[in-house]
């Protein structure tokens, strides 16, 4: 083997490293994202009552003033920090995942992916149920070792 085929050897190996990962949105973020949404210039209402030719402005209007005022960032943060999260790359690709082993012996590798548009976050109320069963009213032999990877961008 080559100096050169050793060495692009180790950067694969390395790119391809599992690194925990937590998340930590800078405050300045938030504050950006916030005034963005403050400062969103909205079209004119629409000329029909029904949603046939798209979501009204009245909905997008409340939708954007729970993310700008209702959302709590930091509980979501910290929900999401108190699994065990991680990232690696794939094919040249940054990917982020939740990966939460079972205490029950035997336990079947599920990878569960999310829609798009979507987040993990919509993912999280079946990391119990499907990780201990037995805790939710099913059995031992029902358990799952969960991966949940957030499906990049």
């Amino acid at each position: 083997m080559t100096q050169t085929a050793v060495i692009e050897r180790k950067a694969e190996s390395s790119a391809a490293e599992i690194r925990p990962f937590r998340i930590n949105i800078p405050e300045k973020v938030l504050v950006d994202l916030r005034q963005r949404i403050a400062t969103t210039r909205w079209p004119s209402k629409e000329l029909i009552a029904d949603p046939s030719q798209g979501v009204q402005l009245a909905t997008i209007q409340a939708l954007m003033r729970y993310w700008a005022t209702n959302h709590d960032w930091r509980k979501t943060e910290a929900k999401l920090n108190a699994l065990p999260q991680f990232t690696t790359e794939i094919d040249g690709l940054a990917v982020h995942f939740i990966h939460v082993k079972s205490r029950h012996a035997d336990a079947l590798p599920l990878i569960i992916t999310h829609g798009w548009p979507g987040s993990v976050i919509e993912l999280l109320g079946t990391i119990g149920p499907l990780t201990d069963p037995t805790a939710h009213g099913g059995r031992a032999e029902d358990a799952f070792d969960l991966v949940l990877p957030s499906i990049p961008g």
